[in-house]
């Protein structure tokens, strides 16, 4: 590659980067307007260009305008990233107040991480181009939208006495992805959303094919967390329970001695908790939901 120079040329409304030979004989040329690659040397890789221009397409801001089919969709943009309708509510459109965690979107902390890592525009579209295994922010997109998936499914509790907290900040850059306060007990809810899997779900492990996943021991440890947290915030004990929900799996699959974490498919989320026994009254649930808006409930757990 140490043979190829690259240069700018913008003129008469026109912006592109030439690929040149060192004598000066022009090898491809790169369009920053319309992000159409040419070849115009017999014998260059495309593949090579692409990886000469890299460096210089990073550096560069996004286009203020490009065709509809160059265009990335971002998770802010994509249709499918787009807050289903029982999830939005009195927290759209408001400022957000670090006194108070129940202005958090499901799936923020993923938002904060698209936003500070996702590649821009230029890198994606040369990764596009050399046809690069994708990033590991579409894995993010994915848990995104499983967020707030479960969120819609959780919104109707409200309606029955229950409340619900989203994308609750621990320490060690993680994050609770749903709190359920309400009659039936405290929930931590950690969203996993495998499309179309066979999910079996053991004691300790999850399995999906040959692979096994520490699901359950991260759900249980999460649900201790927030447990401590939340009994020293409100002066008396308070159990939290774990909970799985799995998006969109094809098959979910429970073991009978697994107890103390709950696994359920994200279309039982508006049920599953009718059938326990009351533990709290309003008075107590609104108290340990005052608790758990506060940020300071969290700190050092």
């Amino acid at each position: 590659m140490d043979e190829f120079q690259v240069k700018r040329w913008k003129r008469f409304g026109q912006d592109r980067l030439y690929v040149n030979f060192p004598g000066g004989r022009n090898a491809a040329c790169f369009d920053l307007l319309t992000g159409k690659l040419d070849i115009t040397a017999d014998g260059v890789d495309r593949d090579t260009v692409l990886s000469v221009l890299s460096p210089h397409l990073s550096t560069m801001p996004a286009p203020s305008t490009m065709p509809a089919a160059t265009a990335f969709p971002t998770a802010a943009t994509s249709p499918a990233m787009s807050p289903p309708p029982a999830a939005r509510g009195s927290r759209r459109g408001h400022p957000a107040r670090p006194d108070d965690l129940a202005v958090n979107q499901p799936g923020a902390a993923i938002e904060a991480l698209l936003a500070e890592r996702e590649p821009g525009f230029w890198r994606a579209l040369v990764d596009r181009l050399l046809r690069r295994e994708r990033p590991e922010t579409e894995g993010w997109r994915t848990g995104l939208a499983g967020e707030r998936i479960v969120a819609a499914e959780l919104a109707p509790l409200e309606s029955r006495g229950w409340r619900v907290l989203h994308s609750i900040p621990l320490a060690n850059e993680v994050d609770i992805d749903h709190l359920l306060i309400g009659p039936g007990g405290v929930f931590s809810i950690n969203t996993k959303h495998h499309h179309g899997s066979r999910i079996w779900v053991g004691d300790d492990a999850v399995r999906l094919g040959p692979r096994a996943y520490q699901y359950v021991r991260k759900a249980r440890a999460e649900a201790q967390r927030a447990s401590t947290a939340l009994s020293r915030a409100c002066g008396f004990d308070i159990c939290v329970a774990g909970v799985l929900a799995f998006v969109n799996a094809e098959q979910l699959t429970v073991v009978e001695t697994l107890k103390d974490v709950y696994a359920v498919h994200h279309d039982d989320l508006g049920t599953a908790f009718d059938v326990l026994r009351p533990v709290w009254g309003p008075a107590d649930v609104e108290r340990i939901y005052a608790c758990a808006r506060v940020p300071a409930t969290w700190v050092g757990v």
